[in-house]
């Protein structure tokens, strides 16, 4: 399998695109064009130049990427839709790496936008009776497998709270960001109860957005200063087992498929970009992909190795907590803020003084799916 390079990036804003308070009124496919167009431009590259296109969506409905694509040019190329709950943008990415290692194709384009519904969304990944109980409701579901987490390592309610403030710090310094105030220890407790134990501001505020990266083999790159390379790009789903029953999990089987396809261990990365629709699962997230021991992340996080300037800086961009989550753009964001850190490109929130040289990414999905990219220069 030949080298996958990032050719360029494009990324919205997180926001609320509905027109209302002043806001601006847009369309998915405003964003994920709008991100295309972005990227094309960071690439040096024309529209003529894309030779197939991934577009990860969740809640916009049949052939959402031609819809976002014909704002951008229709010249007959293939355009895959790509619906994998959260996990659609890490899985459209996945399926571009593959095929431009493969040599099937030299230039593609991964896309990933959402304009979300609102108020409670419910699932119908769950089985029929968990439905009608209510866990298909995100913080229903989380707040069960919080209180495990809970007995399990001994953390806190407040070790939850320590993550959104962390990641709402974070995103003050991200201009693409939703979530642009800092939040207090006190004012994430004091928020209202959501499902017990998670709080309002435990959880991750949903948003509008668009994401974009374009990928290519090396000769095809243009800007050849500071490449980025994608190491690796996996997609698990779940055993057949009850989260009852101890054993293998999807999101550890990822990491380490991804961690042998790139050559490289967590020892070895530099910044990570973990899955924080929840603010506990940060902490487990961090566990389960191998970069602490089982209970040992919320004392990682309290003695700060997760902030900007720790040993393993985690969701610098704000996370899902702080910029938002666009279910279909959300993993491409992830992998952007990655390629930006990698190249001494994050502005205010760089890290390690521009000499990251190697990100992770995970993002997950209802099925249950675990999507683990890693970007390396």
């Amino acid at each position: 399998m030949r080298k996958v390079m990032i050719a360029g990036v494009g990324l919205t804003r997180f926001d609320r695109y509905d027109g209302e308070k002043g806001r601006a009124e847009k369309e998915f496919f405003d964003l994920g064009s709008e991100a295309i167009l972005a990227a094309l431009k960071d690439a040096d590259m024309e529209w003529s130049d894309i030779q197939a296109a991934f577009c990860g969506s969740v809640y916009c409905g049949t052939g959402a990427g031609h819809q976002v694509i014909e704002r951008v040019g229709l010249t007959g190329i293939p355009i895959v839709n790509v619906e994998n709950a959260c996990s659609s943008g890490i899985s459209a990415l996945r399926l571009a790496f593959q095929m431009v290692g493969a040599g099937i194709y030299d230039i593609m384009i991964a896309v990933g936008f959402e304009t979300m519904p609102r108020g409670p969304i419910k699932s119908t990944s769950w089985p029929l009776w968990e439905r009608y109980m209510g866990f298909n409701l995100q913080p229903a579901q989380y707040a069960m497998k919080t209180v495990r987490f809970m007995e399990d390592t001994g953390a806190t309610e407040e070790d939850f709270a320590r993550v959104s403030v962390k990641n709402r710090k974070n995103a003050t310094l991200n201009p693409n960001a939703r979530m642009q105030k800092e939040v207090t220890l006190e004012e994430v407790m004091a928020s209202r109860m959501v499902a017990k134990p998670l709080r309002l501001l435990h959880a991750c505020p949903l948003a509008d957005g668009g994401s974009a990266m374009i990928l290519c083999s090396e000769d095809k790159l243009k800007k050849k200063d500071k490449a980025v390379e994608v190491a690796a790009a996996t997609l698990t789903s779940g055993f057949y087992s009850s989260p009852k029953v101890k054993g293998a999990d999807h999101i550890t089987e990822s990491a380490n498929q991804a961690f042998a396809q790139s050559g490289l261990g967590p020892e070895d990365i530099d910044v990570v970009q973990a899955y924080d629709t929840m603010s506990p699962a940060e902490l487990w997230d961090l566990e389960l992909l191998g970069f602490c021991k089982k209970g040992d992340a919320p004392r990682r996080l309290r003695e700060g190795h997760f902030n900007l300037d720790g040993s393993l800086p985690v969701n610098t961009d704000g996370g899902l907590m702080g910029r938002g989550h666009p279910l279909g753009a959300t993993a491409l964001a992830q992998c952007i803020e990655l390629y930006r850190q990698i190249r001494g490109e994050a502005g205010p929130r760089q890290i390690k003084n521009g000499k990251a040289k190697t990100g992770l990414a995970h993002a997950m999905g209802a099925g249950p799916n675990s999507g683990v990219v890693i970007l390396k220069r």
